[in-house]
């Protein structure tokens, strides 16, 4: 079966509307079929670019999931987001920069990415029990290129120690794996296959390294699109039609 590719963390800068039209088009050129770009943090105007964004992409025949970075400061500021945006995005990232953060985010099950930005080591929170949380929520440890584009010398070999113990642990408490760019410019996007092989300097065998940018990112956006069709009802029941007696 061929594989369907996903790079769910675009990074174009939206208020250069050339930029972000060159990076969707330069998406579907390497191979993706599917997108993921954040709306910015505020409400009033991250619909006008969601739909800006589904428009572009429909042009190029690339299917665009809608996605929201959360950055809390603290646990409590992340329930309070997730209640208020979880029903609006396919796709919930949070931005872990606290063990507090990190921790809530990986044990709610309304988290679908847990993204650990810094290159420090010593401010990555993805441990075992992170990862403990993770396996019983269903959030996927996010993993960006770019920072092993644009790192060099030192930093970029911590950063590398840093994924090996990372998706050791990951595969030991069964947390899926999503590769993404992460790119800000077309210069930092890269086809999927030059993607997963960049995981091999982290060990990631290949098996895991395709699905990380395949079958693991489409089924997050695709149990999110059950979830938010009018149709949904619970996990496993949905509403086929309605009949008079249930009116």
């Amino acid at each position: 079966m061929k594989r369907i590719f996903a790079d769910l963390h675009l990074q174009p800068n939206l208020s250069d509307i050339e930029q972000t039209k060159r990076m969707i088009a330069k998406a579907s050129e390497l191979g993706y079929r599917l997108i993921a770009i954040p709306a910015p943090p505020s409400p009033s105007t991250a619909e006008k670019y969601v739909q800006q964004l589904r428009r572009l992409c429909k042009e190029k025949n690339i299917d665009y999931a809608s996605r929201l970075d959360l950055k809390p400061k603290t646990p409590k500021e992340l329930l309070q987001l997730l209640r208020r945006f979880r029903r609006k995005y396919e796709i919930i990232a949070v931005i872990c920069d606290s063990k507090a953060v990190a921790r809530q985010a990986a044990k709610d099950h309304r988290v679908d990415l847990l993204n650990f930005t810094s290159t420090d080591p010593h401010r990555r929170f993805f441990d075992k029990a992170e990862a403990e949380l993770a396996s019983n929520g269903q959030a996927s440890l996010e993993i960006d290129i770019k920072p092993l584009l644009i790192l060099k010398g030192q930093a970029r070999i911590r950063l590398f120690s840093a994924l090996r113990k990372e998706t050791t642990i990951a595969e030991d408490f069964h947390v899926p794996l999503t590769v993404s760019s992460g790119a800000t410019n077309e210069l930092l996007m890269r086809k999927p296959l030059e993607m997963a092989s960049l995981t091999i300097l982290f060990d990631l065998d290949k098996p895991l390294a395709l699905d990380a940018v395949s079958k693991n990112p489409l089924a997050i956006v695709k149990k999110n699109r059950e979830k938010l069709s009018p149709s949904f009802i619970a996990p496993g029941i949905r509403l086929i039609r309605m009949g008079k007696d249930c009116q």
